[in-house]
C-alpha cells in the first residue's frame, strides 16, 4: 500500500513549507479555455485535458497543493449576466476534484476544494441564502473527500466568515484567504481584525490571495499575524499573490487598473522577483506560499528553488533550469554566458521596451461595493442601457481623477 500522505495541518504544525499552485483562470484564459469576464471554470468539464496538464505542470514545478479548479463554480455565478452554460456547479466541482486528485496522486500533493465570493452576496442576499450556496459546493467536496478546504478570494470578511462557518462543519481543515491589501476589506475592516474574525469562525489557516503583488500581500499577512497574536489566538498563515507589480493600486487592487485584464503583461514579475518574494514570505513566518492570477509554473518553480534548502528537495522541473541562470554557461554567445550568475539577475532592472508608456497608472476607483445599486447582479445579459450607464460613470471617474 502507498504511504498515507501527511495532511495540511500536520505539515504546517511540523514547520514544513507548503507550496501552492498558481492562477488557473488567468493561465487557462491565455491558453484559450476560460472566458475573461465571467472567469468561470467550466473547462474542468469541457476541456479536462487542459486543466489536467496545468495541474501537472504546477506539480512538477514544486506545488504541494492541487487546488481543484472550482473558482467561481457556484450556480449563481455560472448563471450571472447572460451565461448559458447548461453545466451545473456540482458537475464542474466534481470534475475539478477528480482532476486534482488524479494529478496529486502522481506526487506528494494534497487536494483542496475551494469556494469564493458570490454574486448573491454583492446583491445583498441573506446570510441563509449565501450559506446555502456554500453548503451545496461543500456536498461535492465531501463526496470527493478532498484533503482540506479553502475559502478564497473574498473582498468582504463577513462573507468569508459565512463560508468558513459552513466549511468547518465538514470536520476538515479550513483555510481562508481574502483578496485584500493593507487597507483591509471593502468595508474598511483592517487585516488584523479580518484575521481574528476568520480564526474565530473556524479557520486554521488565514491569509490573502490575488488583487495585489507579492510584497503587498506579505505585508497584509504580517498585519494579520500581528492581529491574531495580539488576540491570543493561534493560526497558520498563507499567501497567494498576483504575479503582477501593483504599486499604484488602491484598496480594490488590480481590477481597478486600466490595464486589467488584457494589458497586464508589462507588469509580470520575473522568476528572480519570485525568489525575493518566497524569501520574504518565509521570513515573515508564512509557511503556505503559492500564487494566484498571473502565476505560471515557472514562477512556482522559482519559489520552490528559493526554499529548496528549507524543504529538503528541488522540484522536478529544475532538471531543465540551472539555479540563477547556470544553464547559460552552455550558451553559444559569450556575452550571454557572462549572465550565468546570481548577482547579474538580482541587480537587473528590466526595461519594458515601451518608450511612450508611464511607469504607473491611475486606478479607476469607483468607490462602490456590496449594497450599491451598480453591484446588483442578475441572470440577464448586460443591457445596452447598463453599458451606457457604466461608460458615463467611467467618464466621470476619469475626469475627476
Amino acid at each position: 500500500m502507498a504511504p498515507v500522505k501527511k495532511g495540511i495541518l500536520e505539515r504546517l504544525n511540523a514547520g514544513e513549507v507548503v507550496i501552492g499552485d498558481g492562477g488557473f483562470v488567468f493561465a487557462l484564459e491565455k491558453r484559450g479555455y476560460v472566458k475573461a469576464g465571467p472567469w468561470t471554470p467550466e473547462a474542468a468539464v469541457t476541456h479536462p485535458e487542459a486543466v489536467r496538464q496545468l495541474h501537472r505542470e504546477f506539480l512538477r514545478a514544486g506545488s504541494n497543493v492541487m487546488q481543484a479548479f472550482t473558482f467561481y463554480a457556484s450556480d449563481d455565478k455560472l448563471e450571472n449576466r447572460g451565461q448559458e452554460l447548461n453545466i451545473t456547479g456540482a458537475k464542474i466541482n466534481e470534475a475539478a476534484c477528480d482532476l486534482a486528485r488524479e494529478v496529486a496522486s502522481e506526487g506528494d500533493a494534497l487536494v483542496a476544494g475551494g469556494v469564493s465570493q458570490t454574486p448573491s452576496y454583492l446583491s445583498c442576499k441573506s446570510e441563509t441564502e449565501v450559506k446555502a450556496i456554500f453548503k451545496k459546493q461543500l456536498e461535492v467536496f465531501m463526496k470527493k473527500n478532498v484533503d482540506f478546504l479553502i475559502a478564497e478570494y473574498f473582498e468582504h470578511v463577513e462573507e468569508a466568515e459565512w463560508a468558513v462557518q459552513v466549511l468547518k462543519t465538514s470536520g476538515k481543515p479550513v483555510a481562508a484567504s481574502l483578496c485584500i491589501g493593507p487597507e483591509g476589506d471593502m468595508h474598511g475592516v483592517s487585516p488584523q481584525e479580518c484575521a481574528v474574525r476568520l480564526v474565530k469562525a473556524g479557520a486554521k489557516i488565514v491569509g490573502v490571495n490575488c488583487h495585489f503583488d507579492p510584497m503587498t500581500c506579505v505585508k497584509a499577512v504580517k498585519m494579520m499575524k500581528e492581529g491574531v497574536e495580539k488576540a491570543g489566538l493561534k493560526a497558520h498563515y498563507m499567501v497567494q499573490p498576483l504575479a503582477f507589480h501593483t504599486p499604484d493600486c488602491n484598496c480594490q487592487g488590480f481590477i481597478d487598473l486600466p490595464e486589467f485584464p488584457f494589458g497586464l503583461e508589462p507588469r509580470i514579475l520575473t522568476r528572480w522577483d519570485m525568489h525575493h518574494y518566497a524569501r520574504e514570505a518565509y521570513k515573515a513566518g508564512i509557511r503556505f506560499i503559492g500564487g494566484c492570477c498571473g502565476f505560471e509554473p515557472y514562477h512556482i518553480r522559482a519559489v520552490a528553488e528559493e526554499l529548496a534548502t528549507e524543504r529538503g528537495v528541488m522540484p522536478s522541473a529544475s532538471e531543465k533550469h540551472g539555479m540563477w541562470g547556470a544553464g547559460l554557461e552552455m550558451h553559444t554567445k559569450p556575452w550571454v554566458r557572462a549572465r550565468a550568475r546570481r548577482d547579474y539577475w538580482e541587480q537587473l532592472l528590466p526595461a519594458s521596451g515601451r518608450p511612450k508608456c508611464p511607469s504607473l497608472s491611475t486606478p479607476e476607483g469607483w468607490g462602490v461595493t456590496k449594497g450599491h445599486a451598480d453591484l446588483l447582479q442578475h441572470k440577464e445579459a448586460t443591457s445596452t442601457q447598463e453599458m451606457k450607464h457604466v461608460l458615463e460613470v467611467q467618464k466621470k471617474v476619469k475626469t475627476s481623477a
